[in-house]
């Protein structure tokens, strides 16, 4: 994989959605980083590095539980998550959290600095993450904490959406991807280490943590409509494939979707649909 072209595809595709990520009334990614922050569960006083910050969904939750006398830092890669995130930060008056523009995979940050790590949907997209986790390692205090989700993967569903996308989105389709986010290079990135609990806890144990524990829940994402959830997929990782999508079959899977996950709401109720999460939480070996 050429990491360059990777990484800029990535900024830009997270530069141009900022402005709505996590915005246009669809629930997921809050909820998400908010259950991930109470599983590490920062004290009154620690500090705290959250790796792909985006907007705050773990950010502002860990300011919460350190307190005035804690420290938060988010970073991320896209110049405009940053800026959103440090505006909200400035609207709810956090003058204990601090935003960076940096690239996670290579955190340039003093060692021992923080009592722990979060990293939520953002750690396991770096190239090589299994080696990030080691540098994690290193920026920890002793008895520091990591924290990171994951979709839960398995061979037969659609990677990176629930379940139920496994039979709504046609396959044939995924040939518009580019190379590195084709469906057997996702399973090879992917797969390999995050599938089966007991790959990831070795790896965690090699990258230098310990005690580490595996936990898959579901999260609820919830949206208004079919139609507000697509449009609210073109601010995520799926807007990746709407990007290569050709406009008519963009036009038709639109129809598609839209139909099908309206078809799931019982009446005017919002559309509920209940997303397996993994969970990851360790210890730094020292």
């Amino acid at each position: 994989m050429d990491t360059t072209t990777y990484k800029t595809a990535v900024t830009e595709a997270f530069n141009s959605a900022a402005a709505s990520y996590d915005r246009m009334g669809v629930e997921f990614f809050t909820p998400m980083g908010r259950r991930l922050v109470e599983r590490v569960n920062p004290q009154p006083g620690e500090r705290v590095l959250d790796v792909g910050c985006g907007r705050g969904a773990c950010l502002f939750p860990a300011a919460e539980r350190v307190g005035a006398t804690g420290r938060v830092l988010g970073i991320d890669i896209a110049e405009a998550m940053i800026a959103a995130a440090r505006e909200e930060a400035g609207r709810q008056g956090l003058s204990t959290v601090d935003v960076q523009v940096m690239d996670g995979e290579h955190p340039d940050l003093p060692a021992r600095s923080f009592n722990a790590v979060t990293g939520s949907y953002s750690v396991i997209f770096f190239p090589n993450a299994p080696a990030a986790l080691a540098r994690y390692a290193d920026l920890l205090d002793d008895e520091g904490r990591l924290g990171f989700t994951s979709p839960v993967f398995t061979p037969d569903t659609f990677p990176f959406l629930p379940p139920v996308f496994t039979e709504l989105i046609p396959r044939e389709l995924l040939r518009n991807l580019p190379p590195q986010w084709q469906p057997a290079e996702l399973t090879r990135r992917f797969n390999s280490w995050l599938s089966d609990p007991a790959d990831l806890v070795r790896t965690l144990a090699d990258a230098g943590f310990r005690a580490a524990d595996v936990v898959d829940e579901e999260v609820a994402m919830v949206a208004e409509s079919g139609t507000a959830w697509v449009d609210w997929s073109h601010t995520q990782g799926m807007r990746l494939l709407w990007q290569h999508l050709p406009e008519r079959e963009s036009g038709d899977l639109r129809d598609r979707l839209i139909a099908a996950l309206d078809a799931m709401r019982v009446g005017d109720g919002p559309l509920t649909i209940q997303v397996p999460v993994r969970y990851v939480t360790a210890t730094v070996a020292r």
